[in-house]
């Protein structure tokens, strides 16, 4: 694995992990769609590093989410659950950001916190285990 390459999932990894603190941080102030934005985007970023070990990106969403279903799902690398983390997270956030009276519950937002952490650490776990790479 070229040096770059590693470099820049580093760096996607901490743009995530500053996500996840950003969306704890919004969820305590109460400040619920900036919140869930927040988890999504270190959903986002996390898959993004993901794919760059396998020489693959797109600054689309929709590109991201396809290519890893494609790539790690489909393949049977990572389970479902993980599928549906990303698909949900990114139909939330285009909810809790363009539609004019979404309502988000503590709960719903809770779950996404969790849900981008569990996504997080998969992730990381699986770049450690099979790229040899401590992110």
């Amino acid at each position: 694995m070229d040096e770059q390459t590693i470099e820049l999932a580093k760096y996607r990894i901490e743009k995530a992990k500053e996500e996840l603190e950003a969306a704890k941080i919004l969820y305590e102030k109460d400040i619920i769609k900036s919140s869930l934005s927040s988890s999504y985007y270190s959903i986002f970023h996390t898959a993004r590093a993901l794919l760059l070990f396998k020489k693959l990106g797109s600054k689309k969403h929709s590109g991201v989410i396809a290519l890893f279903n494609k790539e790690f799902i489909k393949t049977g690398l990572f389970d479902e659950k993980c599928k549906d983390i990303l698909t949900k997270a990114f139909h939330i956030r285009i909810e809790s950001d363009y539609e004019d009276f979404y309502v988000a519950s503590r709960e719903e937002t809770i779950e996404q916190i969790e849900n981008a952490e569990f996504f997080l650490n998969e992730i990381i776990e699986f770049i450690k285990q099979h790229y040899n790479v401590e992110l």
